[in-house]
């Protein structure tokens, strides 16, 4: 989870341009569902994948069959749905692909999938990064405390123990961010598994201090976090972040990752069910 709240604004580079044939398709992908119907329609179909007839769909949304067989049909024309006989009733089935293809069309209009250098390079020239030492914990659990009042950062209640984080965070990726000797900001990396097959797969945490916000704090961290990261051969960051903080899901948007999709009411924080959106970013280096 990250604490970080700072606008992250990208500029659109020359070989950012998406292909035509890309646009083509996700244009084909938008027109179809400008059809408030048919978007009444994929939602039915999608609540159920086991699949829906005809009838159904028309008795669900109280429309008539030869109008839901006609959207239907348009909604099969681009993919989002297939059709099959069941004797005398038609089946219509979500196309699984329809799940992650859309987010993905999404994602890529909005520049998020374009390529980009691995992270933000306009950095603050007063923010310095270096190894977090033991000197620094009084101030991580301050910050970490900090994070955790803010609501948006964290389901986490109360700073954990020294022991626990050290022993939860990978020792050669901890990093202080400092602003004239003070200390502004951390990140760290944690397993995500203890399995082998998983080795290379790391959640990364960033936390910036009440009042340092704003100044390049996290964009400074995550960058060092990421070369770092790409250098020892994790192949795979991910992160959980709340909704709300859309700064920080832009920042790490910036850096690489990606949205894989929303966890809805995932957990509870305070006795309310919270959703938060998953990101995950995959390093060039390791094939």
């Amino acid at each position: 989870m990250s604490s970080v709240e700072m606008s992250a604004v990208r500029t659109t580079r020359p070989n950012d341009a998406l292909a035509t044939e890309d646009a083509v398709t996700y244009a084909g992908w938008f027109a179809c569902l400008a059809d408030p119907t048919r978007v009444r329609l994929l939602h039915q179909v999608a609540s159920r994948p086991a699949g829906i007839t005809v009838g159904e769909l028309a008795d669900a949304l109280e429309i008539g069959q030869p109008t839901v067989s006609h959207h239907v049909r348009k909604l099969a024309d681009v993919g989002f749905v297939t059709l099959n006989k069941s004797r005398t009733s038609t089946v219509v089935t979500v196309n699984p692909s329809c799940c992650t293809g859309l987010p993905h069309a999404a994602d890529a209009v909005m520049g998020v999938l374009t390529s980009r250098p691995c992270c933000p390079d306009d950095l603050p020239g007063d923010v310095t990064i270096r190894p977090m030492t033991d000197e620094d914990w009084e101030d991580v659990r301050r910050i970490y405390g900090e994070g955790i009042a803010t609501r948006t950062a964290t389901f986490t209640t109360e700073v954990p123990t020294r022991k626990s984080l050290d022993a939860q965070w990978l020792p050669d990726h901890r990093w202080v961010a400092e602003i004239d000797g003070t200390v502004a900001g951390w990140a760290t990396l944690s397993p995500t598994s203890g399995r082998d097959c998983y080795r290379g797969v790391a959640e990364n945490s960033i936390y910036v201090a009440d009042g340092m916000r704003g100044r390049g704090v996290g964009k400074t961290l995550l960058r060092t976090q990421v070369i770092a990261a790409d250098d020892a051969g994790i192949w795979t960051l991910q992160t959980s972040i709340f909704p709300e903080n859309r700064a920080s899901i832009a920042l790490h948007h910036s850096a690489g990752f990606r949205t894989v999709g929303v966890r809805e009411r995932i957990a509870q924080l305070d006795g309310v069910w919270r959703d938060t959106v998953f990101l995950e970013r995959r390093s060039a280096a390791t094939t």
